[in-house]
């Protein structure tokens, strides 16, 4: 039962970036020569960010949302603990229904039933509140991040920078080289702001104790 499931919404953002946000003026009429002499529009210079990556990436949002797991895990093991109680009653109503009497055997299979309805309520409610709250989280730190990435493109000159995370139905960007990719560098530029460490790293599991095998006893 996948009931703490999520996923990240990609975010497109296609925009231009300050340079497009001027307001248009109106250009007065001059001469052919003072035509030629004009300044040539700006080159264009465009930046690719796997968004999604970039926010579930940071320092926050790794610890917002083991926090996030955190409050879950007492549901999730009341969840556990009922559909045991279920599979547990189920299989003593099919090794003990032939000893039991119908008003038994029926009894039994209502308070089953009782139990996979509370079950399905319980995992419908848990699931909402997560997504409620999963919501919360990637919408707080995607506005946050979305801020320093406009930035860092407006300090290094990018006019516009494209989604790249991709989505099987409607792909943003079907090719971009290396050089151009700016997600770790907003990731490092959202964390060293935010000035949230990185998460612990995960304790190794200790290995096995290993028995030394006895020589064997040379015959005879």
């Amino acid at each position: 039962m996948k009931y703490l499931s999520f996923s990240v919404a990609s975010i497109l953002m296609g925009t231009a970036l300050a340079a497009a946000q001027a307001p248009a003026t109106h250009t007065p009429a001059t001469s052919p020569a003072t035509t030629s002499s004009a300044a040539a529009p700006a080159q264009a210079k465009v930046a690719v960010i796997v968004f999604r990556a970039a926010v579930s990436q940071t320092n926050e949002f790794q610890r917002d949302f083991a926090d996030l797991q955190k409050k879950y895990d007492p549901k999730r093991q009341q969840l556990s603990a009922l559909n045991t109680q279920i599979d547990t009653m189920t299989k003593a109503l099919q090794t003990q229904g032939t000893t039991l009497s119908d008003e038994e055997r029926a009894a039994r299979a209502r308070a089953i039933d009782e139990k996979k309805k509370q079950l399905d309520r319980d995992s419908q409610d848990a699931q909402s509140d997560f997504q409620s709250d999963m919501q919360e989280l990637v919408n707080r730190i995607a506005g946050k991040v979305g801020d320093v990435m406009t930035t860092f493109a407006q300090q290094h000159g990018y006019t516009l920078v494209l989604d790249a995370s991709q989505s099987q139905d409607s792909p943003t960007v079907l090719y971009a080289v290396p050089s151009i990719d700016i997600t770790k560098a907003v990731i490092d530029a959202y964390n060293e702001k935010s000035g949230v460490p990185p998460p612990p790293a995960p304790t190794p599991e200790a290995p096995a104790p290993q028995t030394t095998p006895k020589p064997a006893t040379p015959p005879q």
